[in-house]
């Protein structure tokens, strides 16, 4: 006589085929966490890693815009404004040469900005669709160009300016910083390009256009996202740029914004007031660009990195 094990009933059958159910003392553990899902306690170590970040980040500004409206003899003061004042803004807009270097840096970053979005425009466009020789170098120049650092630049552009007598003058230092902002975006606008469908050059050329009005009229205007990162580094590159106009700029009246920063603090005198008034107005025409800006820069960015 055989023994026969106990069959088993259709509800313990369909419990145990049933996905994702735990079997046995799995179940009375509780929920299996997937793979690669945080617990509790990293979850709160990454938000408060997070927090930290911010902070730390946020901080600088704030306590420049928070000293820039304290007193001069409280600048060093941990103290939140006991005393507001707007007598540092006063001096710097009225008693200085603040107007007259933010007409230098807005006549020399408008030329960058056109000028760079123009020559990288006009030559990622170039390296994407055409191939001709000497490309792949001109390519591989482009990048080895960003591996220089500024001080071993500054001294042959220094005597390149000196020889065509462009020391002290603003196309100088326009020429200058093309140098440092065109072969990044070049690259960059390159491998937007790149994205761009040539069926829409091969429709420009049926309809009778020349390459340059394909690209004039019918591939820039999708390029939107790719010129706005451009110009956006153009300006950065020309409006916070200290080493170059530090080195090409003397004359008080040619300085601008960055190099005129150097007069309130310096080994002559520290005006630590005047210098937190006048960073806090170099940086609200750079937090306005960026808002206009910031809805190309990640699709143009990430256009760019893509394809290059």
């Amino acid at each position: 006589m055989t023994n026969r094990a106990p069959e088993k009933t259709q509800d313990a059958q369909d419990a145990q085929d049933a996905p994702g159910t735990p079997a046995g003392p799995v179940a009375s553990r509780g929920r299996v966490r997937r793979r690669g899902e945080r617990g509790p306690a990293a979850s709160a170590a990454l938000h408060l890693g997070l927090l930290a970040a911010v902070l730390v980040a946020v901080f600088p500004p704030f306590w420049l815009l928070v000293t820039s409206f304290k007193p001069r003899n409280e600048a060093f003061s941990l103290d939140l404004v006991k005393d507001f004042t707007t007598e540092n803004y006063t001096h710097v807009l009225g008693e200085t040469a603040f107007l007259t270097w933010f007409g230098n840096s807005v006549l020399v970053v408008t030329l960058t900005v056109i000028l760079g979005v123009f020559i990288a425009a006009t030559t990622g466009y170039a390296l994407s669709r055409f191939r001709f020789p000497g490309m792949r170098p001109l390519l591989w120049t482009l990048l080895i160009t960003q591996m220089f650092p500024v001080a071993v630049l500054i001294v042959p552009l220094y005597n390149l300016m000196a020889k065509f007598q462009l020391l002290n003058q603003p196309i100088g230092l326009v020429i200058t910083y093309l140098t440092i902002a065109v072969p990044f975006c070049a690259w960059m606008m390159k491998g937007f390009f790149d994205t761009i469908p040539v069926s829409i050059d091969e429709s420009g050329r049926v309809d009778g256009l020349s390459p340059f009005g394909t690209f004039w009229r019918l591939v820039l205007p999708l390029a939107k996202p790719g010129i706005a990162v451009t110009g956006f580094y153009s300006f950065v590159t020309a409006w916070a740029e200290v080493a170059y106009a530090s080195a090409f700029m003397t004359g008080e009246d040619e300085l601008t914004l960055a190099r005129g920063l150097q007069t309130f603090v310096n080994q002559y005198t520290q005006d630590w007031g005047s210098m937190t008034a006048a960073a806090v107005l170099i940086a609200v025409p750079a937090a306005l660009v960026f808002g206009f800006a910031q809805r190309y820069l990640i699709s143009g960015m990430t256009a760019g990195a893509v394809k290059s």
